[in-house]
């Protein structure tokens, strides 16, 4: 027994460790070199700066006529509006696939499952985009990042939604409920623990999107967190602590996110398997 408790005890003290490595490390790196001077912070060492300069982070704010700000904006924008349409469609289309069986319900599952595994293509979906005269706006790129975040939310919800006895939707037809009304009503407020999951995971992810922005809506003004690190690349490829700067600002709100919602995360993915 006590053999037992060494080995996961090394265990665990190897994985915080790895886990600091990997993780806790750089990001000391980044923002020690952030609040450096230039010279000091291009030699990339891992050490306490000199002198703290943080009026970095403000002259990365004020840079190109504040497009920091900008970026946030249209980021979130199009983060929280993919979100909810992911939520509403996601969990409606898992609670269809879930509850009817069936070959129909099997192929539109194959489908949906597909879509983890091919990747988008460029230069059609420009082309479409163009045809429909949405290219570069908001509506477009929410409707690529939801599409693209669909399969996965809705294996999400469809596990989940196995926990849910059918007694109580049997009841409810039974009381002259419709199944939308049931849906509404019933099966979707039982769903706040995955729908938590999936709102924090799909903002992280489309928040930190770098290659659909790239593509889908380019141009000064469209701007997003990720696309700023690569126009600073550019403009401060002499000065990493502004560069640093930079990361270290747009990665600050999803650092936060991910602190204070990591347990809900957990508790929804796992959910569906615990009561299953």
């Amino acid at each position: 027994m006590k053999k037992f408790k060494v080995k996961r005890l090394a265990a665990e003290a190897v994985a915080v460790v790895t886990a600091v490595l990997i993780f806790i490390v750089p990001y000391f790196l980044i923002f020690f070199n952030s609040v450096k001077g230039r010279k000091e912070a291009n030699l990339l060492r891992l050490d306490i700066p000199a002198e703290w300069h943080f009026e970095n982070y403000i002259e990365v704010i004020k840079a190109n006529n504040y497009i920091l700000l900008t970026a946030f904006k249209n980021s979130i924008l199009i983060a929280l509006l993919s979100v909810f349409a992911i939520i509403l469609t996601a969990s409606a289309a898992a609670y269809v696939l879930q509850r009817r069986s069936g070959k129909v319900s099997g192929v539109i599952s194959i489908i949906f499952l597909t879509g983890l595994m091919i990747p988008p293509a460029i230069m059609p979906t420009i082309w479409l985009l163009k045809s429909l005269h949405i290219y570069k706006t908001f509506f477009s790129m929410v409707m690529i990042e939801s599409s693209l975040q669909l399969p996965f939310s809705i294996m999400l919800y469809r596990s989940y939604m196995s926990s849910i006895p059918r007694e109580l939707e049997e009841a409810a037809l039974m009381d002259g409920c419709t199944p939308l009304k049931i849906y509404t009503s019933i099966i979707f407020p039982m769903l706040k623990p995955v729908s938590a999951t999936a709102f924090i995971l799909n903002f992280i992810t489309i928040y930190n999107d770098f290659v659909n922005p790239l593509y889908f809506f380019p141009g000064t003004e469209n701007a997003t967190v990720q696309l700023t690190i690569y126009n600073f690349i550019g403009q401060f490829s002499n000065s990493y602590n502004l560069l640093f700067a930079d990361v270290v600002v747009i990665t600050i709100p999803m650092l936060i996110l991910f602190i204070f919602f990591n347990k809900k995360i957990i508790a929804g993915m796992a959910a569906g398997s615990v009561k299953g």
